[in-house]
């Protein structure tokens, strides 16, 4: 039996029915191999050699094709008919081929299909290819291409500018879109203008809208009547004239359809009318590809089979008449530059069914389905016919004159069906006229003055960047949506209520790579490129003479700007966006000085978090700062540079604090003398900003001492730590042993008393089936006669044990804690230190009383014991401040 192959198992399910049981339908989840994400993948020095590895999750489906293979010797490749599909065939190909499950014996054909139907695939399967090398080259130039850029950028990126995480061949000018379009925004006035409008009565007392166009005797420009008493003086000019209409004029007019969805167009319009994501639209289109419905979903071809088009034309018959059949077919050019990518349009595989003649379950397939099959058959209807009717109406000298239109319905024609949605509306007068003739009084009813302002470009939907990289040529519908989503993902943009907005990270590296790459995020450069590539597909151009030329001055670019000081950048893009974040001051000042401190000058810097903000050059002597962006962002309340002094207690000064990793209350002030004030950092919780004296002063005063534990004597602390509000049984607080359980809100901190305490703990004790509750002491048993430290026998989980300082000598089976001896005690203590390697060892058999000199030197090296004992405890600070505790 032959081995079919092809990317989902959706689809081999599917495909499996329609071939039956004469062949092995198998699936390869995708693409099998890719470049590791490492240097040397893409080698420039020998002829753009590529090194190729199949990913961990696509070993087992490889294995299992090379199973299957091992028992049937012919392989099918029938992945997606596009660049990509034929891509993933050649990988499984050579993968196959190194395996050695391909032989020279083995047959290996490519089929391709549109459309997931019996008919469809029987057909593929009688038509078979090789693999296409040409669309094969044009995958390794682009993958090669977005390594080369992606590999080599990004480190540039990282070094000069923190927290930028990549950029891209295509993302970064996707991105650079939407950073311009902000910029427009930002730096655009608005313009007060007016609009003069008059209700009018005709004499079968009918009432219709015109809107003044003409005003002493000279046609309206937009911006001629500018303000309020301009508009009062038209109005007046209007009142006290007769007015009567001029002249009516009809015409006819047509509405042709759309043409059927191709993958931008597909993307556009789910976003109109659903607000659906490009990732989350493609998402969907496969689902319903992989189940059948639909034909190929990417694509840019318009075109439709023949025999879609007849059974568009039947179906329009049956359900909506002949009328709305047009005599004949409707035939839509294609727009792809390359005949790779012009596949037929996106179209039901069966336009006889619409969507409730279909069991779709899914809500979002449902949708789109009906979208395509509505738009599909109305690319094959009848025009709308319209009358479109003008109507002007004048006064007798001419002075003045206003102009309503609208329009008529005369036959809907595809419009039954459906029409196109839009991406910002704008103002038609498609309004229904009133039976009007000419030469008739019209008898004024009321003349409003209308107040306007032009409005800044909108802000780009993921619709319109895409319909807007697809007018620049940039990126193809396989990755559309891709880069769309990219650039989410990486936090340069960020989209509310369905429109995107550059984040500080994008605007930062968009304006980087404007200063020191342009050309390569330049629109026409890499639009050229896309073409170059097509030509790489179409067989007119060879793939390594297109990366080489690529390769030879990017190199360059990227060994230049390697040798830039971050400093210099930041300072390069403070002069780029100036006018954004240092508007010119009305007093004529410099808008870079400080006005904190007078002497520094105002900069951008970038925070390791990525993000950005504004701060003075006089740093640290001035620590003032706002946010990115122009002046006045800065919040009400917000804790300046220096900190915001809460009040007094007991004399010091209670501070709040911004620092690197969160905001802290402090007592006093950093001095010589007080180099590290007592701090606490404030819960989340709480903001700030709005922190009170009272409650500043209770955080200071954590750790809380409960008191001791009635049960053993040892402290009881609360606090609050990294994760939340805690209470601590332990001597100290950097104690590393004891017991911890978790306190439900931040106020019990304060609160909690003695009782709840121990119930708490007993809780948490009891929950890890004993585990961290204090030890048992059966005996005391004195200090170590020669280092010091007391020794004790413990009752442990399994059994007595001895134990010292941090040695612990398990009691023999046969031996009862009471009847041990001191010298048995060191003994099993110096056994078990030496088998771990401790420094300190036990003599138990010397009689230091024996010798004096000898019992001196123990006491010798009893201090020098003790010493690192001292480092512990240093060490134990050292953990809990990084514990977080505090922070600054």
């Amino acid at each position: 039996m032959p081995v079919v192959v092809v990317e989902s198992p959706a689809k081999a399910k599917t495909i499996n029915k329609y071939l039956g049981d004469d062949y092995t339908v198998l699936a390869s989840y995708g693409h099998v191999r890719d470049l590791p994400p490492k240097d040397g993948s893409v080698d420039p020095e020998h002829e753009f050699d590529m090194k190729w590895e199949i990913a961990s999750d696509s070993k087992k489906h490889v294995k299992a094709i090379a199973d299957a293979l091992a028992d049937d010797n012919e392989l099918i490749l029938a992945t997606d008919p596009d660049r990509e599909g034929e891509a993933i065939s050649w990988h499984l190909q050579e993968a196959l081929t190194k395996r050695k499950s391909i032989k020279k014996t083995t047959p290996v054909k490519r089929v391709v299909f549109n459309a997931i139907t019996k008919s469809a695939v029987t057909e593929a399967m009688k038509n078979p290819r090789d693999v296409d090398m040409e669309l094969v080259e044009a995958y390794l130039a682009r993958r090669a291409l977005d390594y080369l850029v992606g590999f080599n950028l990004s480190p540039v990126l990282w070094r000069k500018l923190p927290g930028a995480r990549s950029a891209g061949r295509v993302q970064s000018v996707c991105l650079r879109l939407i950073v311009e379009r902000e910029m427009e925004i930002e730096a655009f006035n608005n313009r007060e203008y007016w609009s003069v409008k008059a209700l009018l009565d005709t004499p079968r007392g009918q009432q219709f809208e015109a809107k003044l166009t003409v005003l002493g005797g000279k046609k309206l420009d937009k911006f001629d009547i500018a303000t309020a008493e301009a508009a009062e003086l038209a109005v007046h000019a209007i009142n006290t004239r007769d007015l009567s209409i001029a002249n009516v004029e009809a015409k006819p007019a047509n509405r042709n359809p759309s043409p059927p969805f191709m993958t931008s167009t597909l993307q556009q319009e789910a976003s109109r009318k659903f607000g659906f994501g490009a990732r989350q639209t493609m998402n969907v289109a496969q689902r319903l590809y992989e189940a059948g419905l639909i034909t190929y979903m990417r694509t840019d071809g318009i075109d439709m089979a023949p025999e879609a088009i007849a059974s568009a034309r039947d179906a329009i018959g049956a359900r909506y008449g002949k009328d709305y059949v047009p005599g004949s077919p409707r035939v839509y050019k294609n727009k792809a530059k390359n005949a790779q990518e012009a596949h037929e349009c996106i179209r039901p595989t069966d336009l006889a069914k619409a969507t409730e003649d279909l069991k779709i379950a899914d809500p979002d397939q449902r949708k789109l389905y009906d979208l395509i099959w509505k738009r599909t058959l109305a690319s094959q209807m009848e025009a709308a016919r319209l009358e479109r009717t003008t109507v002007t109406v004048s006064s007798g000298d001419g002075q003045v004159e206003l102009r309503a239109s609208g329009q008529v319905m005369l036959f809907d024609g595809f419009m039954k069906v459906y029409e196109e949605g839009r991406d910002d509306v704008v103002d038609e007068d498609d309004k229904r006229l009133p039976q009007i003739a000419t030469g008739e009084a019209a008898k004024k009813s009321q003349v409003t003055p209308d107040q306007h302002f032009t409005q800044p470009p909108p802000r780009y939907t993921e619709a319109t960047l895409v319909k807007r990289m697809e007018e620049l040529g940039i990126g193809r519908p396989s990755t559309y949506a891709s880069v769309v989503t990219t650039i989410q993902d990486r936090d340069y943009v960020r989209k509310e209520k369905n429109r995107l907005f550059p984040e500080d990270k994008g605007r930062l590296v968009t304006v980087f790579l404007m200063s020191y790459f342009r050309k390569y995020v330049g629109y026409e450069f890499t639009a050229n490129l896309e073409n170059e590539l097509d030509e790489v597909s179409a067989g007119d151009a060879d793939y390594k003479e297109v990366l080489n030329r690529f390769w030879r001055d990017f190199s360059a670019s990227v060994g230049e700007t390697m040798e830039l000081r971050i400093t210099e950048v930041l300072e390069k893009i403070n002069e780029v966006l100036e006018p954004h974040l240092f508007p010119p001051n009305e007093d004529g000042s410099d808008p870079r000085g400080c006005k904190n401190c007078g002497v520094g000058r105002l900069s951008m810097r970038t925070a390791r978090s990525g993000g950005a903000f504004i701060g003075c050059s006089n740093y640290p002597e001035c620590r003032y700062t706002r946010p990115f962006g122009p002046p006045g962002m800065e919040i009400a309340g917000a804790i300046p540079p220096e900190g915001k002094l809460l009040g007094q207690d007991e004399g010091d000064n209670i501070w709040v604090h911004k620092g690197r990793f969160g905001p802290y209350a402090q007592r006093g002030e950093v001095t010589e003398e007080n180099k590290k004030p007592n701090r606490q950092s404030i819960p989340k919780e709480w903001p700030p900003e709005d922190l009170e004296l009272e409650t500043a002063v209770k955080l200071l005063s954590l750790p809380r001492l409960l008191g001791t534990h009635p049960e053993d004597g040892v402290n009881v602390w609360s606090n609050i730590g990294r994760y939340g509000p805690y209470l601590k049984h332990a001597d100290t607080t950097s104690n590393r042993g004891g017991t911890n359980a978790n306190l439900e809100g931040l106020d019990e901190v304060f609160t909690v008393g003695m009782n709840r305490a121990v119930q708490l703990l007993a809780e948490k004790v009891a929950s890890r089936g004993g585990r961290g509750a204090p030890a048992k002491v059966l005996r005391e048993m004195g200090d170590h006669p020669d280092d010091g430290g007391a020794i004790q026998i413990v009752e442990g989980k399994y059994g007595a044990y001895v134990k010292w300082e941090k040695v612990n000598a398990t009691l023999p089976k046969e031996t009862e804690p009471a009847d041990v001896t001191i010298e048995q005690a060191l003994e099993l203590i110096a056994a078990k230190a030496a088998k771990k390697g401790t420094r300190k060892k036990a003599a138990p058999k010397k009689k230091p009383a024996a010798k004096k000199t000898t019992a001196k030197k123990p006491a010798a090296k009893k201090t020098t014991s003790k010493k690192p004992a001292a480092k512990k405890t240093t060490a134990k600070k050292k953990a809990d401040t990084d514990s977080g505790d505090v922070v600054e």
